[in-house]
C-alpha cells in the first residue's frame, strides 16, 4: 500500500483494533526503507495536505485517549513478579505466543508497534526540525477537547505511572525481604518536618544521609502525591506553559533525592548478599527496584522539560532498550547469574587452596594423601563388582553404584585424604582469584606460577592414587587366589574389562564426558553451600531451643560449624558419586551414547582384569590397551573439568578478552623455557616450607 492510500485511509471513528493496526502499519512503511528519511517525508507531507492532516490529527487523538498510556510509562521493561522463574516463564511465552493488537494497554501494543530490534538507532537519528515537526503534530491531537479535558493535560499519564512506580518501590523496600536485610529500619525516621510547612529543598538539605535512608521508602508516597497536586495547580495557571514553578522544581528535586536514596539502600544489599549468600529472587528484586526508580527520575525529566520532545524521544529509545532486554531469555540468565557464578566460583575457591601444593613438604602432602584417596578407591573397585553381580535391574543397580561412589568419596573426605580428579574443579576458581589484577607483569607471572603449582598438584594426586590403588586391588587378587583357589571377578567379567575400557573404543569420549560431571559436582557443592549460607542453617543449628535441649551447647555449636566446613565437600562428593552410578543408566533409557571413565576406577578395573587373567595377560594385547588408556583418560577427566570450571570462575571475574591471551602467552613462554616446573617442585622452597610449617601442618579442608 502507498503512503498516500495509507494515510487516506486513517479513521478516527473505526475500532479500537483497527486503529492499532493502521498505525502499526505506518510504521512498518517508515521502517521499510531509509527509517530517517522515511519520517521525514511523512511529516513533510501531511504539513502540505491539510485534510489528511486532520484525520491523522483526529486518530492520535482517539489513539491518546483510548490507551492506557500509563501503563506503557510504568509497566513496560519491569515484571509484575518477583520471582525469576516466573520471569523466565513468562519471558518463554511472550517468545513463542502471539500478540494481538485488540488491547487498551499500551506496553503490551508497543512491542507490536516497534517489534525491529534496530527502532532505537533510527528514533535516536531524528533530527531537531523532525521532532519539532512530529511535537506540533502531537500537539493538534492533545488539544482536541476529548483529550485536552484532562485534568492535567498531557503529563496526566506520566503522573499516574509516576505514582505507580512509587508505590511499586515502596512496597518492595517495605517488603520482609528488604527489611531483613537493610541496614537500618525504614519504617522509624525523624518526624517529616516538610508537614509544618518547611519547604522540600530546606528539608532535603537537613536529612544527613542515615536520617534520609531511614525515611526514604516511607516518604516516597507523600512526595509523589505532592508532586502531583503541585502539577495540577501549574495546569490551571494561565501562564502554566511558561515551565514549572519554584515549589514544583523542590518537589521533584526532593523526589529524585529519596528515589536515589532508596536506589542507594537497595544496591547496598549486593554486598550483603556477597556475605550471607546469594538468593536469585532478591538480586533480580533488586535490580527491578533500581530500574523503576531511574523510570521515575525519567518521567520527571519529561515533566520539567521546556522542550519536552528531545527528552521524550530518549525515554522512548529507553523503553525500546528495556524491551529488548525483557524479551531475551539469555540476558536474563546472563545477568542474574553472573554473581550466583561468583559465589560459586569464590567459595569453591576457598577449599581449592588447600588442592594446590606450592613447595615440597606440600607435594608430599599431596602424594601421601592421594595415596590414602587411592586405598578407599581400591575397596571401591570391587564393591562395584559386588553390585553388578546381584543381577539387579539397570536402574537399581546404577543407584547401588553411585551409593558404593558416594560413600568411598565421602570416606575420603572425612579421612582427608584426595582423589585427583575431584582437584580441578576446585582448583580452577583458586586459580581465578588471582586474576583480580593482571595489568602488571608480576600480576602475570603470579598466575603462571599458580599454573605451574596446580598442574604440579594434578601430577602428584594422579600418581599418589595410581600408585596405591593398582597394587593393592592386585594384591586383594592375590590373596584371593591364595585363600578361596580363585579370583574375586570372573573370567567374563575380566574379559568385558578389557574391552571396554580399551583405547580403542569410545572409552577417550566417556572421560571427557566424567570431566562434565566432575564439574557439575563442584557447581552443585558451591550452589548447596550458598544455600546452607543463605538460610542460615549454622546459626539454626547452633542456637535452635530444640536442638540446644537434644545435642546441648557446645555439641550443637561443634556440629554447626561441623556442617558449615564440610557442607561443600559432602554435597560435591554425593552428588558425583550418584551421578557416577545413575547418569550412564539414564542416558541408556534415551539410548545416548554416554557413560563414564574415572582414571583411579579404571586403573583398578584393570588390575583386577589382570589379578584374574593371571600373568599371561601381559600377552595380551587388549591389556596394553587399557593400559594405554589409563593416562589418557586421566587427562580428560582433569582438563575438561579444569577448563570448565576456570571458564565459569573467568567470566565471574569479568576478565578481559586482552588479558586471557597475555596470560596464554606467558603461560606457553615457561613450558618452554621451565618445563620440569610443571612437574618437580622447586628446591629453593623447601626450606621455607619447613619454616612455614614449624607451627604445624595445616589441616586440609575436604
Amino acid at each position: 500500500m502507498s503512503l498516500e492510500a495509507l494515510l487516506d485511509s486513517a479513521d478516527p471513528h473505526a475500532p479500537l483494533v483497527e486503529r492499532h493496526l493502521w498505525l502499526i502499519q505506518l510504521i512498518d512503511w517508515v521502517r521499510r526503507g531509509e527509517p530517517l528519511s522515511g519520517t521525514q517525508y511523512v511529516v513533510r507531507l501531511l504539513a502540505t495536505q491539510p485534510e489528511r492532516r486532520a484525520r491523522v490529527v483526529a486518530l492520535l487523538a482517539a489513539f491518546w485517549r483510548d490507551t492506557d498510556v500509563a501503563a506503557l510509562l510504568a509497566d513496560y521493561g519491569f515484571s509484575p513478579r518477583s520471582s525469576f522463574l516466573n520471569e523466565l516463564g513468562e519471558r518463554l511465552r511472550r517468545k513463542t505466543l502471539p500478540g494481538t493488537p485488540d488491547t487498551g494497554d499500551l506496553a503490551r501494543l508497543f512491542t507490536l508497534l516497534f517489534d525491529d530490534p534496530n527502532d532505537d538507532a533510527w528514533l535516536a537519528r531524528l533530527d531537531a526540525a523532525t521532532l519539532a515537526e512530529m511535537a506540533v503534530l502531537w500537539r493538534e491531537a492533545l488539544a482536541e477537547p476529548t483529550v485536552s479535558a484532562r485534568t492535567a493535560g498531557w503529563r496526566e499519564p506520566f503522573l499516574d505511572a509516576i505514582a505507580y512506580l512509587v508505590s511499586q518501590v515502596r512496597a518492595a523496600g517495605m517488603s520482609p525481604a528488604f527489611r531483613g536485610r537493610l541496614g537500618t529500619r525504614v519504617d522509624d525516621g525523624i518526624p517529616d518536618e516538610r508537614d509544618a510547612g518547611i519547604p522540600s529543598q530546606t528539608v532535603a538539605a537537613q536529612l544527613s544521609d542515615e536520617q534520609l535512608g531511614r525515611q526514604a521508602f516511607r516518604q516516597l508516597g507523600r512526595a509523589a502525591e505532592r508532586l502531583h497536586e503541585l502539577s495540577l495547580t501549574e495546569a490551571e495557571r494561565p501562564d502554566g506553559d511558561n515551565g514549572p514553578s519554584t515549589a514544583l522544581l523542590q518537589e521533584a528535586q526532593y523526589l529524585r533525592a529519596l528515589l536515589d536514596r532508596c536506589a542507594q539502600a537497595a544496591s547496598g544489599l549486593h554486598g550483603h548478599l556477597e556475605a550471607q549468600g546469594i538468593s536469585v529472587d532478591l538480586v533480580f528484586q533488586i535490580d527491578q527496584l533500581c530500574a523503576r526508580c531511574r523510570r521515575v527520575e525519567q518521567l520527571l525529566e519529561v515533566i520539567l522539560a521546556p522542550q519536552p520532545a528531545p527528552v521524550l524521544r530518549n525515554l522512548l529509545c529507553e523503553l525500546l532498550e528495556q524491551g529488548q532486554r525483557r524479551r531475551s531469555v539469555r540476558a536474563l540468565f546472563s545477568r542474574h547469574y553472573a554473581m550466583l557464578a561468583r559465589k560459586v566460583a569464590e567459595r569453591s575457591a576457598e577449599t581449592g587452596e588447600h588442592y594446590i601444593t606450592r613447595n615440597r613438604a606440600e607435594y608430599r602432602d599431596m602424594l601421601r594423601r592421594a595415596g590414602g584417596g587411592g586405598a578407599v578407591i581400591a575397596g571401591t573397585t570391587y564393591m562395584k563388582f559386588a553390585v553388578v553381580a546381584l543381577g539387579l535391574s539397570p536402574f537399581w543397580a546404577g543407584l547401588g553404584a553411585g551409593l558404593n561412589y558416594a560413600v568411598s568419596f565421602v570416606i575420603v573426605q572425612l579421612l582427608h585424604w584426595t582423589v585427583a580428579t575431584k582437584q580441578p574443579a576446585m582448583t580452577a576458581p583458586a586459580m581465578a582469584a588471582r586474576l583480580a589484577d593482571t595489568r602488571t607483569d608480576e600480576a602475570v607471572e603470579g598466575f603462571v606460577d599458580e599454573v605451574a603449582h596446580l598442574i604440579r598438584s594434578q601430577v602428584a594426586g594422579i600418581v599418589g592414587n595410581l600408585a596405591v590403588v593398582g597394587p593393592l586391588v592386585l594384591l586383594a587378587q592375590v590373596v584371593a587366589w591364595w585363600a578361596l583357589g580363585k579370583p574375586l571377578i570372573s573370567p567374563a567379567k575380566a574379559e568385558y574389562v578389557l574391552h571396554s575400557l580399551t583405547l580403542l573404543g569410545p572409552s577417550l569420549w566417556y572421560a571427557a564426558f566424567t570431566g562434565v560431571l566432575l564439574f557439575a559436582s563442584s557447581i552443585i557443592a558451591g550452589w548447596v553451600e550458598n544455600w546452607f549460607v543463605l538460610h542460615r542453617l549454622d546459626s539454626a543449628l547452633r542456637w535452635n531451643p530444640r536442638i540446644r535441649l537434644w545435642l546441648g551447647a557446645d555439641r550443637a555449636a561443634y556440629w554447626a560449624g561441623w556442617w558449615r566446613e564440610n557442607i561443600s565437600g559432602l554435597a560435591a562428593n554425593v552428588s558425583l558419586g550418584m551421578m557416577l552410578g545413575l547418569v550412564p543408566v539414564i542416558a541408556s533409557f534415551l539410548a545416548l551414547p554416554l557413560d563414564v571413565r574415572h582414571v583411579t576406577l579404571s586403573m583398578g578395573q584393570l588390575m583386577a582384569a589382570a589379578g584374574t587373567l593371571g600373568p599371561d595377560v601381559i600377552h595380551h594385547p587388549g591389556f596394553w590397551w587399557c593400559a594405554a588408556a589409563v593416562p589418557l583418560t586421566g587427562l580428560l577427566n582433569v582438563g575438561v573439568s579444569f577448563v570448565l570450571a576456570l571458564r565459569v570462575a573467568v567470566r565471574s571475574r569479568e576478565v578481559r578478552v586482552s588479558d586471557r591471551a597475555r596470560l596464554r602467552k606467558a603461560v606457553w613462554r615457561r613450558v618452554r623455557t621451565q618445563p620440569l616446573s610443571f612437574l618437580f617442585p622447586p628446591r629453593e622452597a623447601a626450606s621455607a616450607s619447613l619454616a612455614g610449617s614449624a607451627a604445624g601442618p595445616v589441616e586440609p579442608r575436604p
